[in-house]
């Protein structure tokens, strides 16, 4: 009966909701679209009884998400909470729940509620995909098969830290960095950025790799630190195109950090430092590219100072609109 999905969420559940749409798009062959909770009841969305309304928020308190919930309910649609936080507000006020069990995130800045929401998105994707018979029980297993594997090559990550470590060290005093990817790589470069803009309080943006000729590159300038999502290289023309922005990049000077798999040697010439991680099937693969860019945010804030666990200006949990 759902003839389309709404993501509704704000900040980084935005960005995990980006991801969603392109794994369930893939899997169900359902029309995802991700909004900003806070602009979505203001436009006059088009939802209705066949509209499947998923609501992401760690704290399930977040004000402007509640209020989307709300305006879709009477519009008709079927709501799902994505949440950690039991029996919060939005977990109440929701047709159905997708707990992330992620355990009490108490740093402002949110990293670890954003894996959870995405693997949580992953599950609703999957199980939906096999529903509508999309997928095979055995495909929809395999799929779960590579998810359990995350939590050790995330690990394999973390164990590989020093190097993302001693760069943000490095780079302590930039004023701007910028963050390129394309496909799943993309909301991991707007997160990256995120994350960076919130511990460090360096203006950093994220944009799709493929607008860079289309403005951002003006503002490459020599020494520019440009972070880089490369796509695996099972996706050839993507992977090509990722390569080829690099080039562009550091032909005008910029400082290249690229996060690539395991055995990518095509990064490497053009590449001033390589952060390596695991391979994995592509639309997992945010699960592991966006923790260097985690540990290279917390790590740079840390070398200026800074406290980590509360930046300034910033609440948890979003309770006002």
């Amino acid at each position: 009966r759902i003839t389309k999905i709404i993501v509704v969420a704000c900040g980084t559940a935005a960005y995990a909701g980006h991801v969603a749409k392109y794994a369930i798009e893939h899997w169900c062959r359902i029309p995802v679209e991700v909004e900003l909770a806070h602009e979505f009841r203001y436009r006059d969305p088009v939802v209705n009884e066949q509209t499947l309304v998923v609501a992401v928020s760690q704290s399930g308190e977040t004000m402007d998400t509640l209020q989307a919930i709300r305006h879709a309910k009477d519009q008709g649609s079927k709501v799902l909470a994505i949440v950690n936080t039991h029996g919060s507000t939005i977990a109440r006020e929701a047709d159905a729940v997708l707990y992330t069990h992620a355990g009490p995130e108490v740093a402002v800045a949110s990293t670890k509620a954003f894996l959870a929401q995405i693997t949580a998105a992953y599950i609703l994707g999957l199980y939906l995909a096999q529903l509508r018979g999309n997928k095979y029980p055995d495909e929809v297993a395999g799929y779960l098969d590579e998810l359990a594997q995350i939590p050790e090559k995330i690990q394999q990550v973390l164990d590989r830290a020093d190097h993302v470590r001693a760069t943000a060290r490095a780079l302590k005093d930039v004023p701007s960095v910028l963050f390129l990817g394309r496909h799943v790589g993309y909301p991991v470069a707007m997160e990256g950025a995120l994350k960076l803009k919130e511990l460090a309080y360096i203006h950093a943006e994220g944009f799709a790799a493929g607008e860079l000729k289309h403005g951002p590159i003006a503002l490459v300038e020599e020494g520019t630190p440009v972070f880089m999502i490369v796509p695996t290289r099972r996706r050839p023309e993507l992977h090509a195109k990722v390569v080829s922005n690099i080039q562009e990049v550091r032909a005008r000077g910029a400082r290249t950090l690229v996060i690539a798999e395991d055995g990518d040697s095509d990064v490497e010439q053009f590449a001033e430092v390589v952060f390596r991680v695991p391979e994995t099937p592509t639309l997992l693969l945010p699960l592991l590219t966006v923790v260097p860019l985690q540990l290279f945010a917390c790590e740079l804030a840390g070398a200026k100072g800074l406290d980590v666990d509360q930046p300034r200006n910033l609440a948890k949990s979003v309770t006002v609109e």
